[in-house]
C-alpha cells in the first residue's frame, strides 16, 4: 500500500494505491497524518489505484471525516473501481462521503 499527498488547488489530494486491508492500515494512517490539519482545505481522496479496501480501511476514512467536517473541509473521494463501489454501497458509506 503506497500513499501520496500532494496539494493541487490549494486542497489536499491523497493517492492511495494498493490494497488497504488490516495489515497496512497502521501504515496508511500515519502517511495520512497531514490531511488531518486541513484547516479549511478539501480533501480529495483518489482511489483510482485503490485495488481493496477493509474495514480497517473504511475506518481510516471515516476517522477522516470526522476530524474534517468540523474544521469546515470536505471529502471527496474519486476513482472508485465497481468492488469499491459495491463496498461503500453495503457499509452505508456512499450515504456519508461525496463523490467525484
Amino acid at each position: 500500500m503506497k500513499t501520496i499527498i500532494q496539494i493541487e488547488n490549494e486542497n489536499f489530494v491523497a493517492q492511495l494505491q494498493g490494497r488497504l486491508d488490516t495489515s497496512a492500515a497502521a501504515k496508511t494512517e500515519q502517511e495520512m497524518r497531514p490531511l488531518y490539519d486541513c484547516e479549511g482545505r478539501d480533501i480529495i481522496l483518489d482511489c483510482s489505484q485503490l485495488q481493496y479496501i477493509s474495514s480497517s480501511g473504511l475506518r481510516l476514512f471515516l476517522g477522516l471525516l470526522k476530524t474534517a467536517k468540523p474544521k469546515g473541509s470536505h471529502v471527496y473521494i474519486t476513482g472508485l473501481n465497481s468492488d469499491l463501489k459495491q463496498v461503500f454501497d453495503i457499509t452505508g458509506f456512499t450515504s456519508l462521503f461525496e463523490f467525484k
